[in-house]
């Protein structure tokens, strides 16, 4: 049960991958929308504040004849350019309102950024693409850290194209722009624009239905959240607990049946015959259950962990779909690791059932209005970041939809990821990136196996 990707590189059965992709970038341009859009502040929820940190993903294509590189290149940098005017945030810059202390989307119209490169390498002689390859990092061009933040677009493009006329769009945006679901959204629009067709989903851009209550109405407890002393910077939400390359990392696939075992296994066993047994919880029962138990040298049967997992709130507050945003909130769950290695894997499925569940409307809101009081962030000892089921895969461009999409991977101890596999493979597949130091990783692969079985 539950194969395994060996990415630490020392081992033998690493896949064989080019880490420098030998990207020559040819072309910087600025994107402007066709017509002039309002100058106007956006406003900011309090989910978008704590954002303000780069996501960047890359999607793959094979080559279409009909749609060589220089073609997709000119029909992207005229869909941007329409997708400019509803997403007029996109063409403005990130700033600190100096009276309220709180971020805003300047929507200025000075425009988003288009970056055309090309690899010396065939897209098949990279490698597996569904390895997160640290190559991939050429493919995105990196906002510019060195500018001052109300200079930094908001949105880039890179196309890189391969020499079998295959090629890559990286995609970085500033994560306050949006969430999972928008950005599938923003997408397909993109796509539907590059095949001179209306939007597929037009946006919907007001962030005051996220806004908090006047007065707040805190009427929970968050342990989830933690409060950030007066005088203390946030700190930046990339910082590493431990250098990069002191982490190995490992990608742990689970097929359909790997994760119907999993079912199965919660299924019979002791506990309530009423917990919903999903794919999504299954699995993240299973990783939490392997990293509290492999986490530090010494363990402790009476520490509590806590996973933290992301929640669609729109349902809930009976939001737009289309809203473009951080909808998402952080649910967890939390136990003692004697718990959580003597229970039942249904108790742990249930756990995680209930932190989701425990996100109410009234829930939501109280989480919203705790983050207009207090400045602080989402706290638990790591994070399950699921791309599993977003679909960007699913994006039907005018030239095909991608081979693969992925994030770009930055190796985190306190993010595991959970992320498909390729196209054509089952959708129930879903593969674990876990970086871990090395003695840490010995113990979670071990219980990996363990826990299976």
């Amino acid at each position: 049960m539950g194969s395994l990707y060996q990415t630490n590189v020392s081992k033998s059965s690493t896949p064989n991958i080019i880490q420098d992709l030998k990207v020559i970038i040819h072309e910087t341009t600025t994107i402007l929308p066709p017509q002039e859009t309002e100058k106007r502040s956006m406003f900011l929820s309090n989910i978008d504040q704590v954002l303000n940190f780069n996501v960047e993903t890359v999607h793959f294509f094979v080559a279409n004849p009909q749609f060589p590189p220089e073609l997709v290149v000119e029909k992207l940098k005229m869909a941007l350019s329409k997708a400019l005017v509803p997403y007029d945030f996109l063409a403005g810059r990130l700033k600190l309102n100096p009276e309220s202390q709180r971020f805003e989307f300047d929507c200025n119209g000075v425009g988003a950024q288009f970056v055309v490169g090309s690899s010396e390498f065939e897209l098949g002689e990279i490698g597996d693409l569904v390895y997160p390859n640290p190559g991939f990092r050429q493919l995105v061009q990196k906002s510019y850290d060195e500018v001052d933040m109300q200079d930094r677009p908001l949105c880039i493009l890179q196309l890189t194209s391969f020499k079998c006329g295959g090629f890559a769009l990286g995609v970085a945006t500033n994560h306050a722009t949006f969430d999972g679901l928008s950005f599938k959204t923003f997408l397909e629009n993109i796509a539907s624009l590059a095949a001179d067709k209306p939007l597929a989903t037009v946006p919907c851009n007001d962030r005051h239905l996220l806004a908090a209550r006047s007065p707040p109405q805190i009427k929970f407890d968050h342990p989830e959240l933690l409060k950030i002393p007066t005088g203390i910077d946030l700190p930046n939400p990339t910082v590493f607990d431990c250098p990069e390359g002191q982490l190995d990392f490992k990608i742990f696939n689970l097929t359909s049946n790997d994760i119907a075992h999993l079912k199965k296994k919660a299924k019979d066993g002791p506990g309530s015959t009423n917990v919903k047994i999903t794919g999504f919880n299954v699995v993240a029962a299973h990783v939490w259950r392997c990293k509290a138990l492999s986490s530090g040298s010494d363990y402790d049967p009476e520490r509590v962990s806590t996973v933290l997992y992301a929640v669609d709130i729109r349902s809930r507050l009976n939001l737009p779909l289309s809203l473009a945003c951080n909808a998402v909130l952080s649910a967890y769950a939390s136990a003692r690791c004697k718990e959580i290695e003597e229970g039942p894997l249904l108790k742990l499925v249930e756990m995680v059932n209930e932190g989701t569940n425990r996100m109410t409307s009234e829930y939501a809101q109280s989480v919203i209005d705790w983050g207009q009081v207090n400045k602080g962030f989402p706290h638990g000892e790591f994070l399950i970041s699921s791309w599993w089921r977003l679909g960007f895969a699913d994006v039907a461009y005018p030239w095909g939809k991608p081979r693969y999409s992925c994030p770009v991977v930055y190796h985190r101890k306190d993010i595991i990821l959970l992320f498909p596999d390729i196209v054509g493979a089952s959708n129930n597949e879903v593969n674990v990136l876990v970086a871990l130091p090395s003695k840490e990783m010995e113990k979670f692969e071990e219980l990996f196996h363990k826990f299976m079985a």
